[in-house]
């Protein structure tokens, strides 16, 4: 029986909806996985960062920025 009355499959219609929400939300969700390495920031990334916190000025930014760029 495909329907009988508010029931599919044994389930009420709402079951339904909750195992696909339930479901969904374990595969869409991103997690980090125990164990996995993250990946580093490069030196670049770093000094970008930096900059933007203000800890450095713009010109130290891109006299840095040169060094990193021609090695």
């Amino acid at each position: 029986m495909l329907y009988d009355g508010y029931h599919l499959w044994g389930m009420h219609l709402v079951w339904w909806f909750a195992w696909f929400i339930m479901i969904f939300w374990i595969f869409a969700t991103p997690y980090t996985i125990p164990g996995q390495r993250s990946p580093r920031n490069s030196a670049l990334d770093i000094l970008m960062k930096r900059f933007a916190a203000g800890e450095i000025s713009k010109d130290e930014y891109q006299e840095r920025k040169n060094i990193l760029q021609a090695s």
